[in-house]
């Protein structure tokens, strides 16, 4: 249904933290990628339908090849799974590293190995964009109440002069087997201390005095093996490389405290917390990193929980059988889910469900074919009951087809357990309750939390020894750092009467005496219901006519639209007739919330038949018992919303410059045709002058480039400016938000580029003498940043911009929203272009109004405005509409 402030606050307004959920479009969290690696001679393969080339030989990146403790003499492999990695051997040549063998696509690999030149793991190297524009001097600002900050990182501390060095191995005779090099170079690891190699280029801490050094060893035939090793450089502190050598070690110490290793994050089963009542478990656990920032090295940690069903997939899909198209059915439920497999303690993304395989088929290994039945039960010792349920199928990701696994993993259904909530386990009000209880932690107790773990780490015997290996310990204190508190924003109603936020920056409550900024008159609408609730609907309507006088606005008594079922047929017919009488908006009254009905009305209104419309349930409007004295607020709300889409403007902040074009970009992917995404533009129209706004969505297959999207929506955005003020933007301030690390490097050299290009050709060809100065600024919501004051929670406003940002970029932290139980989650915004002239005290101010302008909640969100419009308008069009909706509606809040 359309978001309702009633409701509590919004997506975009900030949460506190919530158990960690497996994303369904998220298809990097399968656990344990990098650990593991296949015995080829007995992993499950892919069904007949499913069968694809055979993957290439197993990776010699994966856990099992290593140096058993106390042998130079390696080890056979012992592990199984059906994730096949690559081998891949690296040559480093001064701070470049270059694919030697096995290519995958140009991107360079570093591996992890322990003191005894053991690999455990494999990891593509996440590019480090220096982003920092050269008209930066200075990032930091100081305007605002300056306070001391207590944040979640930890100091790593090191001797003076410590740095990471690298050389270049090689053997004569040459040794072909990966493996066999790690090993003879072990038989020397007193010489490094703590090392990775990956069979070419080696990392360690110490500087060995000699440019080239020389060893000699004795393979098993007695032949002398020369082993050489030349110094190649020194790691730079912003170096991609000293990035992952850094989290490979801390992932190799964080090994030590014994914790279960799901996804990227590591959880204690054994401290789990057991919601018997709802069939689920929650896993405590650490979310950490670790890389330079301005002065130092410093460790991110941030608590997390993993939410565990204890019961199988095979309990679902017996669920299913009573529901009239059981097999399509079932594939709903589990499509896009992430499921843990107990025998081998990962997790995969489920992409399709075989009904045309099942444990009695059969897949081939080096021994010949073996049913999936049988081979559980040898590998395992695992009985499969059902012998007729269908085969779960989980597509390799593009990460794992780079390291040569190709196949697809078929799964039982019976053997694995589905992770994270239903939408209808989200809905139960009495679940989400319990779980919040155990996973909702407020600043004292989540600092606790984080002291725990730092005890832990500098006290388990294993991860100290890693850590001293590399010369490296890690503080005890969590660093401060300084930080400001911008003065609260000053927000405009109608009749030009003002009001200075309070410390939650929420006024709400000036609704009660205040009217709105712009109101529009709703003289021509239609109300859409079930004739049975016909009372109850007309009551609610007074209601939003008496909220809409005392805000000074004007609603007319509405047509009413009675329908007799809630058919989609139903209402698609009513809306039609509807829109033949021209009203300015429609309200569709719902007996309960339902996302078909929902998706059905929604495209018939945004793309068939253009209209606004507002959706409530009769839930809402009509509440029973102690609910039902809250009725005035909802009214209230729901008339914000709906002048709000009629091109009113609730309230305004005070906007400094003239001029200016405030730009949201976001991207949601579609939950019914995966291979598609919907890319929304919103720019605002200069709100110093008229608080109007311009929307767009464009369409966009996995993978493909956004930038000649963007550059086309921004167009016409443009054309509308021009339409409304007779002449261009004289500044545009442009918020990306849906940024990972991985795809900065994308943003930054063609998005901006294309976007600067576009942007220069329409100023010059408009006659502009200059290019118009723009800003370009990537918002960052999914960080594990967490920051305190006196041990609570910082209030709407606070701002770090030293300490804990990063030294190649232009980034800074803020807190716009506030929260009232659990921590508060801080917005990074990283200025990766910026030609506007503003310095970083205006940015950061202008920043934090434009988080004052979401017209869905009376109070601040965790993003610009644009950006949390740009969100709900892709989320629409992907989840409800899968279609581009009409320009009709462009210049409207429609989506709200």
């Amino acid at each position: 249904m359309d978001k309702l402030t009633s409701a509590g606050r919004s997506k975009g307004r900030g949460r506190a933290t919530n158990p960690q959920q497996p994303k369904g479009n998220d298809r990097n969290r399968r656990g344990g990628q990098q650990n593991l690696q296949v015995d080829r001679r007995d992993a499950p393969g892919s069904s007949e339908r499913y069968r694809q080339a055979p993957a290439p030989t197993t990776s010699a990146w994966g856990q099992p090849n290593r140096t058993a403790r106390g042998s130079s003499v390696p080890q056979q492999p012992n592990y199984s799974t059906s994730l096949v990695q690559q081998h891949t051997s690296a040559s480093v040549l001064q701070g470049n590293v270059t694919t030697q063998r096995g290519n995958i696509g140009g991107d360079a690999t570093v591996v992890r190995e322990d003191s005894r030149g053991a690999v455990r793991g494999k990891r593509i190297l996440t590019e480090v964009v220096t982003s920092r524009p050269p008209t930066c001097i200075t990032k930091t600002g100081k305007t605002g109440k300056k306070v001391a900050i207590q944040t979640n990182y930890y100091r790593v501390l090191k001797k003076p002069q410590w740095s990471i060095h690298q050389y270049r191995v090689d053997f004569a005779p040459d040794v072909d087997m990966v493996r066999v090099r790690r090993a003879y170079l072990a038989q020397h690891k007193e010489t490094f201390g703590g090392y990775i190699f990956d069979g070419t280029v080696l990392f360690c801490t110490k500087y060995l005095e000699k440019q080239q050094m020389e060893f000699l060893t004795k393979n098993r035939e007695g032949e002398t093996i020369q082993i050489k090793i030349k110094h190649v450089g020194q790691l730079d502190v912003t170096d991609a490389q000293q990035l992952q050598v850094l989290n490979l070690i801390l992932r190799r110490a964080m090994e030590g405290l014994h914790l279960q290793l799901v996804g990227r994050s590591f959880f204690d089963p054994k401290a789990k917390h057991c919601l018997n009542a709802y069939c689920l478990e929650l896993w405590p656990g650490y979310q950490t990193s670790i890389r330079q920032h301005e002065q130092d090295v410093l460790l991110c940690a941030e608590i997390a929980h993993k939410v565990m069903r204890t019961d199988s997939v095979y309990k679902t899909l017996q669920e299913c059988q009573n529901k009239t198209d059981p097999l399509n059915a079932f594939k709903r439920e589990v499509v896009g889910t992430i499921v843990l497999t107990g025998y081998n303690n990962k997790t995969y993304r489920i992409d399709d469900v075989d009904f045309n395989s099942s444990p009695t088929s059969k897949f081939k290994t080096k021994e010949g074919e073996i049913s999936y039945m049988d081979y559980y039960k040898k590998r395992y010792h695992l009985c499969i009951k059902d012998a007729k349920q269908p085969l779960l199928v989980s597509r390799p990701t593009e990460r794992n087809i780079r390291g040569g696994q190709n196949e697809f993993i078929m799964l039982i259904p019976e053997l694995a357990r589905s992770t994270g909530l239903t939408n209808a386990m989200r809905s139960n009000f009495s679940l989400m309750r319990a779980m919040s209880e155990f996973t909702r932690l407020a600043p004292d107790r989540r600092i606790e939390r984080l002291r725990v773990f730092n005890n832990r780490l500098n006290e388990t015997d294993e991860s100290v020894a890693v850590l001293n290996s590399w010369s490296m310990r890690l503080d005890t204190n969590l660093v401060e750092v300084p930080g400001r508190i911008i003065p609260p924003c000053r927000i405009v109603f109608g009749g030009n009467e003002r009001y200075d936020c309070n410390e939650y920056a929420d006024w709400t409550r000036e609704f009660r005496n205040k009217s709105m900024y712009k109101n529009v008159d709703i003289r021509r609408w239609c109300v859409i219901a079930l004739k049975r609730n016909l009372t109850e609907i007309q009551n609610f309507v007074q209601m939003c006519i008496r909220a809409a006088n005392g805000m000074r606005m004007r609603i007319a008594v509405p047509m009413y639209q009675q329908i007799m079922d809630d058919r989609n047929g139903t209402y698609s017919q009513a809306i039609n007739s509807s829109v033949s009488e021209d009203p300015q908006i429609l309200m569709v009254v719902l007996p309960a919330v339902n996302e078909e009905k929902y998706s059905c009305i929604k495209k018939k209104c945004c793309v068939d038949r253009p209209v606004p419309s507002q959706v409530v349930t009769i839930r809402t409007i009509a509440p029973r018992g102690d609910k039902a004295s809250g009725l005035m607020s909802v009214a209230t709300k729901v008339v914000i919303q709906m002048n709000a889409k009629l091109m009113g403007a609730p309230w305004m902040t005070e906007i400094p410059i003239s001029g200016l074009m405030t730009v949201g970009f976001d991207v949601c992917h579609s939950g019914k045709e995966k291979n598609k995404s919907y890319g929304a533009l919103v720019a605002t129209m200069d709100l110093k002058s008229k608080p109007h706004y311009f929307s767009a969505v464009s369409q966009h297959l996995k993978g493909q480039e956004l930038s000649n999207e963007i550059a086309l929506n921004m167009t016409f955005a443009l054309k509308a400016y021009r339409n409304e003020h007779g002449t261009l933007p004289k500044r545009i301030l442009f918020y990306r938000d849906g940024v990972g690390d991985g795809q900065l490097h994308q943003v930054f050299n063609t998005e901006v580029k294309f976007l600067k290009d576009k942007l220069d050709e329409i100023y010059k060809n408009a006659g502009e003498a200059t290019p118009c100065p723009m800003a370009f600024i990537v918002v960052s919501k999914r960080i594990n940043t967490r920051y305190f004051i006196n041990g609570r929670n910082p209030p709407p406003g606070s701002v770090v911009d030293d300490v804990i940002t990063l030294p190649e970029r232009y980034d800074f932290f803020l807190v716009s929203q506030s929260v009232r139980q659990g921590t508060v989650s801080p917005t990074s915004y990283n200025v990766i272009y910026d030609t506007m002239g503003l310095d970083a005290d205006k940015i950061q101010m202008l920043t934090y109004k434009m988080t004052h302008l979401y017209y869905n909640w009376s109070g601040t969100c965790r993003v610009p405005a644009v950006c949390q419009y740009a969100h709900k308008l892709a989320f629409l069009v992907a989840e409800s509409l899968n279609r581009l909706p009409s320009n009709a509606l462009e210049k409207q809040l429609y989506f709200l």
